[in-house]
């Protein structure tokens, strides 16, 4: 208990090296308990059998995987049900005459929190992020903090949502005159060439029983680390157990704009003085940026008019479930960039913190989400059963948590929302919802995901023109129409098919500010109209593992502004996860897989014709079969793929792009196969961290004996880590692949998987071999630092 135990000392030195705002992770050290028990709340319970663990923790995507899941194909056919944490920890002297608080990123779900035996709160949205007082409850000596997460009652959700604490955890020590968490907002109300109005709203409250005298310093620092600016606010008396709002404001010269190609970011270094004392110290990043939306015109950043090519994603991480290392956001998100996605919805409800600090630096447009239903459920244990109760300081804390990122252009406050044939009552919620938005960032505008508004008569009834941009999921001309029939109308594609017909209504129409396709990401659940044996949804542009598919070639061949061109094979069919002709497939999801394969390796290797598909932005497109040219194509006007029959014949396939004077700027070649001969794999950093946000990424891929990847190879690879790190997850993509993602062994899904490491120290080799039968191993390396 000692070693689980983080004493004093620790926390002292944490608290002493942590950032003025004195915010110490929170996540080593934690027991965990599966199952109910009316025990978990009293500190004096044994928990010498409860296992320990770090967070962030999604306890449920160990699994296994069942068909009598309660959670159903919804939930990825995962386990739920009630499971609690424990927590000891002793305060140091630092802490002492100090107000403590304890802030959750997320606990999936109906979460309970006690301290010392106290209860705290309850908070039934799984995705909040929330926050609790444990100053009159914290004891010299050990304290216990205790959290009960229940996902019990099933199905509560459309797709795989986790259980337990599966963000992460912060100890918040302040002095008694403090900043309010969440409590700042940053704005920059006049933006030009020359110079930048910076303004900082505070919230800072003094917890003592005297009056304080306080104001706020204000230090800006540019993107390159220079401080650049500072100021103060008025000084202002904060009366005893008082929350007052202080206001600064200044100027910078020569802003650096935040933008999609270089996302500027500037930090606000946000300084509470009180009766002449420092008391408190906040950091912020933010940019300075001109979003806007316009009626003829659609969307602008920075004075330029801009099409939203969006993807709208779940929160899940495949193999990671809800518990989201960093870098597999990253690592995802970099490679929708490469296809030209510059925007991102947040399907459905609030992501965590750090991805949008991600989204931030990475450069992406954000339509940030709330709710995927208000009072009419969707699944019978869904949040529509506390949505009258909660959704008011949901929607609240989740503007005051995310409005200081830049990124950030849209609020949408629904998805598909089943509330809008009661019209009143509609519109009622709508402008609850909309005005907690516009008073907590009052420069955003507000949308919502329409669902079948002709149907419901939210253009005629006045319910759609009560948000900011009319957003409307799929029906790309009923929108369309609606902004003809009323041109003040500004209007976005909140949700669309990977059609080509949607992209170019979108592209040609200058009023359609841009589109979000569904979705960008393979993710966990959303099955249940496939059935058993699918664990996931494969609708994304990109799979679980991040390998492009073909549609998502034909996207970036629509979106990229670099020059771009891929292939792929047209097939008549859809094949499922074996390779046969998915025939039982539900016709739904066998839309969502794959049509066209990005290989030049058919099953049938006698004379017969291909059909083969071009994706390029090229002026003029060539394919070469073995050398020889089978003709140029221009470019189509409808964005369509150029088309070749194309005798097959083994070897390459190459296709090359042209600009309009006949240069060549793009290619792309395709080999055939040969028989599986080695497992080969290839590493996409050469160094490692430790720590949960850092993993390692190796591709394993059956090649045959010149190195070319075997496509419908599905043999079982075994991976073994060695030196200073383990084994983080093993996944390869399939929908229907019911090996848990922490096996180290598993079968290829078209030829390929991902191996994810995580380092265990700082220095040292870590070396990891992957074995299949009958095939020479693979091996790769990484250097813990």
């Amino acid at each position: 208990m000692r070693k689980l135990m983080l004493t004093g000392a620790a926390l002292a030195a944490l608290i002493a090296g942590a950032a003025q705002a004195d915010t110490v992770n929170f996540d080593a050290n934690w027991l965990f308990h599966k199952g109910d028990t009316g025990l978990g709340p009293d500190p004096k319970a044994a928990d010498s059998d409860w296992t320990p663990v770090d967070l962030p923790n999604d306890w449920a995507i160990k699994g296994p995987f069942s068909q009598d899941a309660p959670t159903t194909g919804s939930g990825g056919w995962l386990p739920s049900g009630t499971v609690w944490y424990r927590k000891h920890f002793t305060l140091p002297a630092v802490a002492a005459n100090k107000d403590v608080a304890i802030r959750f990123d997320g606990v999936m779900a109906r979460s309970g929190v006690w301290i010392n035996g106290h209860h705290l709160g309850y908070r039934p949205n799984g995705y909040a992020t929330f926050q609790y007082d444990l100053t009159p409850y914290l004891k010299a000596g050990e304290n216990v903090i205790s959290v009960r997460a229940d996902t019990s009652d099933q199905p509560a959700s459309r797709w795989y949502a986790g259980g337990g604490i599966y963000r992460h955890v912060h100890l918040i020590v302040q002095d008694k005159a403090h900043l309010v968490t969440d409590g700042t907002a940053i704005s920059t109300p006049s933006i030009t060439a020359d110079s930048a109005t910076v303004r900082i709203d505070s919230e800072a409250v003094n917890t003592t029983d005297k009056p304080v005298n306080a104001h706020l310093v204000i230090t800006v620092t540019d993107p390159d680390g220079k401080a650049v600016a500072s100021f103060q606010s008025a000084p202002q008396t904060l009366a005893p157990g008082a929350t007052a709002k202080l206001t600064a404001q200044g100027s910078l010269a020569n802003p650096k704009l935040w933008s999609l190609d270089t996302p500027a970011l500037y930090a606000a270094k946000i300084t509470l003085v009180a009766d002449s004392d420092l008391r408190d110290e906040s950091d912020q990043s933010f940019g300075i940026r001109n979003m806007e939306f316009r009626a003829d015109t659609g969307f602008w950043l920075n004075g330029k008019n801009i099409k939203l090519k969006g993807v709208a994603i779940h929160a899940d991480g495949g193999a990671f479930g809800m518990a989201v290392p960093l870098d597999v956001y990253e690592r995802r998100l970099r490679i929708l960039k490469s296809l030209g996605v510059n925007a991102i919805r947040t399907a459905h409800h609030p992501f965590s913190p750090e991805f949008l600090s991600l989204c931030d630096r990475m450069g992406f447009v954000v339509m940030d989400e709330a709710f995927d239903m208000w009072t009419v459920a969707k699944n019978p244990q869904d949040y529509h059963l506390f949505f009258s109760d909660w959704s008011s300081q949901d929607a609240r804390s989740m503007a005051r948590r995310d409005r200081n990122h830049p990124s950030i252009a849209i609020w949408s406050i629904g998805n598909e929302i089943h509330d809008t044939p009661d019209a009143e009552s509609a519109k009622a919620t709508l402008q609850r919802l909309r005005d907690i938005f516009h008073e907590e960032d009052p420069t955003r505008p507000v949308t919502q995901a329409l669902f079948r508004p002709n149907v419901s008569h939210d253009y005629d009834d006045g319910l759609a023109d009560m948000l900011d941009v009319v957003g409307q999921n799929y029906r790309e001309n009923e929108l369309a129409k609606a902004h003809a029939d009323k041109p003040s109308r500004k209007i976005i594609g909140t949700e669309n098919t990977k059609d080509r017909g949607p992209w170019v209504m979108v592209r040609d129409n200058p009023a359609y500010s841009g589109m979000f396709l569904w979705t960008g990401i393979d993710y966990l659940g959303e099955a249940d109209r496939a059935g058993w044996p699918y664990i996931s949804n494969p609708s994304g542009l990109i799979d679980r593992d991040g390998v492009v598919k073909a549609i998502g070639l034909e996207r970036a061949s629509w979106w990229s502004q670099k020059p771009f061109i891929a292939m792929a094979r047209r097939v008549a069919k859809t094949r499922d996860t074996a390779g046969a002709v998915g025939a039982e497939v539900n016709q739904a999801l066998s839309r969502a897989l794959p049509g066209a394969f990005a290989d030049w390796s058919p099953k049938d290797r006698s004379a017969h014709t291909e059909k083969v598909e071009v994706y390029s932005n090229a002026p003029v497109a060539e394919l070469f079969l073995n050398g020889k040219s089978l003709g140029k194509q221009p470019i189509h006007q409808d964005a369509s793929a150029r088309t070749w029959d194309v005798s097959f014949a083994p070897g390459t396939l190459k296709a090359v792009g042209y600009d309009a004077k006949g240069r060549k700027i793009a290619e792309n070649t395709l080999q055939t196969a040969g028989a599986p001969a080695a497992v080969k794999l290839v590493a996409e950093e050469d160094k490692l961290a430790p720590g949960f946000d850092h993993i390692g990424f190796i591709r394993a891929q059956i090649v045959d004996a010149k190195g070319v990847l075997v496509p419908d190879a599905h043999v079982p690879i075994t991976v073994s880590v060695s030196g200073a790190g383990d084994l983080a997850a093993f996944d390869n993509g399939s929908p229907t692949d019911h090996t848990m993602f922490d096996s180290p062994t598993r079968d290829a899904y078209n030829g390929q998987a991902l191996i994810m490491i995580r380092a265990t120290g700082t220095n040292g080799a870590i070396s990891v071999t992957a074995a299949a039968p009958g095939l020479t191993s693979g091996v790769a390396s990484l250097q813990a630092e």
